[in-house]
């Protein structure tokens, strides 16, 4: 059980009245008291000491002050066996200072700090006072180090600001000295400059008298010159006009005559296909045409004109579809995107891409007529690595162009007369392509006729 300050000790009490402390011990007497409990603690035994403190047993006084100060002044202030041991180790080692406590007067040659630990271990009458008294002088002894500090710190700052304050004055005059240096230089090279712009005055008033007599003599020479060359830089010009014009007409000869001879080639392989086509169809005799067949009549076993609208498809039948890739040198022209977005809008731009090649690919193979599909460019982030499926032309429109214009010129570019089937909800480029000769058609057809692929 932890006893009050005054512990069981009569030593401790004047007329039953304990001694104890109303403040906490002053920092300099509580090092000097763990300081005196270590040098104390190695004369004890192990089973001396208090429960807590065994551990350090085997430490040196200064490590144990170190790691245990806080243990030891506590089982100092609580123990009372602990402290009537720790105090006469310290009557052994300080016979006189603990003599002249117990007797009531402690030699007044005695640091202030050493006689208030001693008393505060040993607990004589009076012991309260002693370590208030040491606090206060500690702390009056502390103020009087931090005022001989401050005024040794006030008369360095003060002899190093009237250091600076001559140094200033130094450099002030310095610089003064150096200004009205640098003032009479100032002026002088005013002077001297004021009379070098008179020089280049009149330098360049000559220069300007010779260059104009320079230039009279070169613009006559000039002249001479431009009349004898006149003559003959006309004729050159005349004549690389005219070779201009004659190498221009030149090449737009080959080239319309090369655009022009491909798109009658393919206008004419059109209509051989489309008349051996009608001929299967028909199923024409391979003899010539007589004049009697020319006559308008309805012969027995043939179609009239109200049994062939009977036949109409839907424009939404895949069967339609079919029967426009069937005609010769078909052309499908699809708008990819416009495809993939009504079809399966869900999937990533490049999955949407994919499917719609593979069943572009498919169709195809089981048709055989030439297939284009165009992309917008415009969504692309960075350049598509793509193997274009077989049979399946892929395109993008270039930055700035769209894959609606994209799909005009590609309309444009086809001859007149062979079928080109435009795949496209947008309106406008139906209408557009419709303009151009071209069939337009729903995207959900054609999704309708790759569900069956």
């Amino acid at each position: 059980m932890v006893e009050p300050a005054s512990g069981a000790d009569p030593a401790g009490a004047a007329d039953g009245v304990a001694e104890a402390l109303d403040r906490p011990l002053p920092e300099g007497v509580r090092r000097r008291v763990v300081a005196l409990v270590a040098d104390a603690f190695g004369g004890l035994t192990v089973a001396e000491l208090p429960a807590q403190l065994r551990q350090y047993a085997r430490f040196t006084p200064t490590r144990r002050a170190k790691f245990a100060g806080n243990a030891m002044a506590a089982a100092l202030e609580s123990d009372p066996l602990f402290r009537q041991r720790i105090g006469e180790r310290l009557k052994e080692s300080q016979p006189e200072l603990t003599g002249a406590l117990e007797s009531g007067s402690p030699p007044a040659a005695a640091d202030p700090v050493d006689v208030a630990a001693a008393a505060y271990v040993l607990r004589p009458v009076g012991w309260v006072k002693l370590v208030a008294a040491a606090g206060e002088e500690a702390q009056r002894a502390d103020a009087e180090r931090a005022d001989e500090e401050g005024r040794r710190e006030l008369e360095r700052l003060r002899e190093e600001l009237a250091g600076a304050r001559a140094e200033t004055r130094a450099e002030n005059e310095r610089l003064r000295a150096e200004l009205d240096a640098a003032r009479k230089d100032a002026e002088s090279l005013q002077r001297k400059l004021r009379s070098a712009h008179s020089d280049i005055k009149r330098g360049e008033a000559a220069l300007r008298r010779t260059h104009g007599e320079i230039d009279a003599i070169k613009a006559e020479a000039a002249a001479q010159a431009a009349s004898a060359e006149a003559e003959s830089r006309r004729l050159k010009a005349r004549l690389g006009e005219a070779e201009s014009v004659a190498e221009a007409g030149r090449r737009a000869v080959r080239e319309g005559r090369s655009v022009e001879d491909m798109r009658l080639r393919l206008l004419l392989d059109t209509v051989l296909d489309a008349a051996q086509g009608l001929r299967r169809e028909l199923a024409l005799p391979p003899a010539a045409q007589r004049p009697a067949d020319l006559v308008d009549a309805v012969e027995p076993g043939r179609m009239s004109p109200k049994d062939i609208a009977a036949r109409a498809l839907s424009d939404m039948d895949p069967a339609l579809l079919d029967q426009l890739l069937a005609l010769p040198q078909a052309h499908l022209v699809v708008d990819g995107y416009n495809v993939t977005k009504t079809g399966y809008p869900q999937l990533p731009l490049e999955k949407q891409r994919l499917r719609l090649l593979g069943g572009l690919s498919m169709l195809a193979a089981q048709t055989g007529a030439e297939m284009t599909c165009v992309f917008d460019g415009a969504e692309l982030a960075a350049p598509v690595l793509l193997a274009p499926p077989r049979g399946v032309r892929v395109l993008f429109s270039k930055p700035g162009v769209t894959a609606d214009e994209l799909i005009r010129q590609l309309v444009r570019a086809e001859p007149s007369g062979r079928p080109v089937v435009v795949v496209s909800t947008d309106r406008e480029v139906a209408d557009g392509v419709a303009k151009s000769g071209a069939r337009p058609v729903a995207s959900a057809l054609l999704l309708k006729r790759l569900s069956r692929v």
